[in-house]
């Protein structure tokens, strides 16, 4: 089994194991994945174009991976969306932008919905055991995508960045870009043109939700108390824990500060 699917452990990271054979275990994963061979899945899967926002210094297996893939790709697969069309996506974005005030749980189907509206399947597949993965972003057709979310970090400031940085690769990125490439060993090595595409979609998100003139200026005066985070969320429009999540992550506050401005940032299970 190791041999035709590396890194693959049954019953961990894919569907039940109910045969015993490997050739029968190889027929089982091969309907799971939806294809005919082992040949064609290492060409839909083994090269997949698909941009990952994964965990820096954590490994994923490439099967692991995909198997989380294609979860969320069943699931988008039953899912009925509009065509496409980026004007109106990011008029949503503006929309959905102004829900991350509110529990993620309780605004999660009203997110989904206005991604619906406008071409895009958002699916929450819960993280699985060595695919260190916050998100990813991919086109099912040319006029349907899909944002796929694992709330691997369970608190809404991840989850919002998240979000909207995968929003960001189906809005500036090639439908056909590899962001992340497989190496021999299972293991993910990212290129020089993968941190690029990554560096902007981070960019983009973190100035999608807080202005880049409005941000430095706030950082710039260093903020430690809850009241004046809690300030400038509300004139930005945004959730608390958001700002207290980016000013962690630029070393503005330290990890240890403001945590009970976060809220959880996991949505229901589709």
């Amino acid at each position: 089994m190791a041999e035709v699917f590396p890194g693959f452990h049954f019953g961990e990271a894919g569907p039940p194991a109910t045969r015993t054979s490997v050739a029968e275990r190889v027929e089982t994963l091969l309907a799971f994945f939806g294809v005919a061979s082992v040949a064609a899945w290492q060409a839909r899967y083994g090269s997949m174009q698909v941009a990952f926002r994964q965990s820096p210094g954590v490994a994923s297996e490439n099967t692991a991976l995909a198997t989380w893939l294609r979860l969320g790709e069943i699931v988008a697969e039953k899912t009925e969306c509009d065509a496409y069309d980026a004007r109106r996506f990011r008029t949503a974005l503006r929309a959905i932008r102004g829900l991350s005030r509110e529990l993620v749980a309780e605004i999660w189907s009203s997110v989904q919905a206005l991604c619906q509206q406008n071409g895009v399947a958002l699916i929450y597949v819960e993280p699985l055991p060595r695919a260190a993965v916050s998100g990813a972003a991919r086109w099912l057709t040319p006029r349907k995508a899909l944002i796929q979310l694992s709330g691997r970090y369970k608190t809404n400031d991840q989850f919002w960045f998240s979000f909207f940085h995968e929003a960001a690769h189906l809005l500036l990125h090639s439908k056909r870009t590899v962001f992340v490439n497989s190496t021999a060993s299972g293991t993910l090595e990212v290129t020089s043109e993968s941190e690029a595409i990554e560096s902007e979609a981070n960019v983009w998100a973190a100035n999608w939700l807080v202005s880049s003139n409005h941000w430095k200026r706030f950082a710039a005066t260093w903020p430690r108390r809850s009241a004046e985070v809690t300030a400038f969320a509300e004139k930005q429009g945004i959730a608390p824990g958001i700002v207290v999540g980016r000013l962690q992550r630029e070393g503005k506050l330290p990890w240890t500060h403001l945590n009970g401005l976060k809220e959880p940032g996991q949505p229901p299970i589709n």
